[in-house]
């Protein structure tokens, strides 16, 4: 299903394109696409180069896919599901070079996230990010050390049908994409003006 955003300026296409449904299809994931995704995470940028993120994945029906997935709260767990692969995002809290705190791994690690998640619509794939999981289950189950964070799930695979989730869940499926004004977020002389 394409929901392209209606902007007010072109953009590139693959931004235009990505959106987060829900219904994802049971086919799996081909292996170079799920490496793309890993490897555009790669590239993305961080602080002094830190890289501060880590990712464990999980494929539909293995172990570590139903683990991720118990850790999702009980209404992402009703279409995700249908994901053929739910990825554990995590941030390295302190830097390396002086096992300081690294004050924008989250930030940085979202930043990775999202990289992946435009790979996922060039690759014909569609993502998923996900805040609702109970994060220190998560470092229980992975056996996370001190100095990560389990920070959030991202659920990636083909767009599937509306009709093998929960209809109330379904219906989000096919409402317009919104999205705040510019002059509601970008100011010039002083916040909110």
């Amino acid at each position: 299903m394409q929901k392209p955003a209606k902007t007010k300026a072109p953009i590139n296409h693959i931004i235009a394109h990505r959106w987060s449904p829900r219904a994802f299809s049971n086919k799996a994931i081909e292996e170079d696409k799920i490496n793309a995704l890993l490897e555009a995470a790669r590239w993305s940028s961080s602080a002094f180069n830190e890289q501060p993120w880590r990712f464990i994945i999980g494929k539909k029906e293995e172990e570590t896919w139903k683990k991720i997935l118990t850790t999702l709260v009980e209404w992402n767990q009703q279409w995700a599901k249908t994901a053929p692969l739910l990825v554990l995002n995590i941030a390295k809290l302190n830097f390396t070079h002086n096992n300081k705190p690294n004050d924008v791994a989250e930030y940085d690690l979202g930043q990775a996230v999202a990289t992946m998640a435009l790979e996922a619509v060039h690759q014909g794939l569609f993502g998923h990010q996900m805040t609702g999981f109970d994060g220190k289950k998560a470092a229980e189950l992975f056996n996370i050390p001190e100095g990560y964070k389990a920070v959030s799930v991202t659920a990636f695979g083909y767009y599937g049908n509306p009709d093998d989730i929960p209809a109330d869940i379904a219906k989000q499926e096919i409402n317009e994409r919104s999205r705040n004004e510019l002059k509601e977020m970008v100011f010039s002389t002083t916040f909110g003006k």
